[in-house]
């Protein structure tokens, strides 16, 4: 009896600075036929027709409308991740093509490292380590200090799976916790983690010592802080955004950070991603930056690995789609 053939899938490449991991390469090979870029442009006429799924590993390949039309038995493009704003999903269901994406496994991670920017930028970590370490320091000053986390007002906008994770820990650390949200949780959700509905987001805003930004980029959320909601912000409050870059107008960021209208901002996103070395952002001693590692955990990174491969299996199967992305 032959050996079934292989469903072949569409990556972008293995290794390298975008690529598929190698490790997880291996594991994939197991179970799929991969065929990247470089061999599919080589020879499209033939390959297009047997790539049935696309693998996306953070937004490579790009799809768009040429590729899709040259994909005929495309059926399923999975997506690591939460955010789907890289993908045209109208697009891809007028070609019949499903979506996946990993919501769930990626949350643990990403709320933990909302915690650690928030505790970061109010006790000035980063400052503290350089003067700790510069050959200039000849003292610790007195008077060099940071903002208190505990017993603080912890604002969160967005309260997805990530948002609530986020409010778990903010509890253990005893602060009074606001969140504002397209849908109020109901009120066990609420108790248990201490939370309370701002139906407004601007009293949200006016209150909080620490407003975190954990919503997906949407036509609704694009530039969703901007001026005029940074202006409404505590002058001793710290912005902290593990979503997308453009959920904040960056120019009024900068403009609230220099004239201190607010106190300080850490970003695991910006727009783009990395930020031209000589942007404003990069020169404020008031802002931590991160090269956008919510999920970037080995555990996380190895679940997304498999159950994106999972995803493809069921969409090629006929079967129910885990974590589907539906219009």
């Amino acid at each position: 009896m032959e050996a079934q053939e292989l469903p072949c899938v569409l990556i972008d490449c293995i290794g390298g600075k975008h690529g598929v991991y190698e490790d997880h390469a291996e594991f994939l090979k197991e179970r799929f036929c991969l065929i990247t870029m470089k061999e599919y442009l080589e020879n499209k006429n033939f390959l297009g027709k047997k790539i049935r799924a696309i693998y996306m590993w953070y937004h490579k390949p790009v799809i768009n409308e040429e590729l899709l039309q040259s994909l005929p038995n495309l059926k399923i493009v999975a997506s690591s991740g939460v955010g789907i704003d890289h993908l045209d999903l109208s697009l891809l269901s007028s070609y019949g093509v499903k979506v996946s994406n990993t919501p769930f496994i990626v949350s643990t991670d990403t709320a933990d490292l909302g915690m650690a920017l928030m505790l970061a930028s109010s006790r000035r970590l980063v400052e503290g380590h350089q003067m700790a370490i510069s050959p200039d320091t000849e003292y610790f000053p007195a008077d060099w200090l940071g903002a208190e986390v505990s017993g603080a007002t912890l604002g969160i906008i967005g309260m997805g799976t990530i948002g609530y994770k986020v409010a778990e820990r903010a509890k253990a650390f005893e602060m009074k916790i606001l969140y504002h949200n397209r849908k109020q949780r109901n009120k066990e959700e609420e108790r248990a983690v201490g939370a309370t509905y701002c139906k407004k987001i601007d009293d949200l805003l006016q209150q909080a010592d620490f407003v975190m930004l954990v919503v997906n980029l949407t036509p609704q959320t694009h530039k969703l802080i901007g001026k005029r909601e940074l202006q409404l912000m505590k002058p001793t409050a710290i912005l902290i955004n593990i979503s997308r870059g453009l959920v904040v107008d960056q120019d009024a960021l900068v403009e609230a950070l220099q004239n201190k209208v607010i106190k300080a901002a850490a970003l695991d996103v910006t727009y783009p991603e990395p930020l031209p070395r000589d942007h404003p952002l990069l020169k404020l001693k008031n802002v931590i930056i991160t090269p956008h590692i919510g999920s970037a955990t080995v555990k996380t990174r190895h679940l997304m690995k498999e159950n994106m491969t999972e995803s493809i299996q069921a969409g090629l199967a006929g079967l129910p789609i885990p974590n589907e992305v539906l219009l």
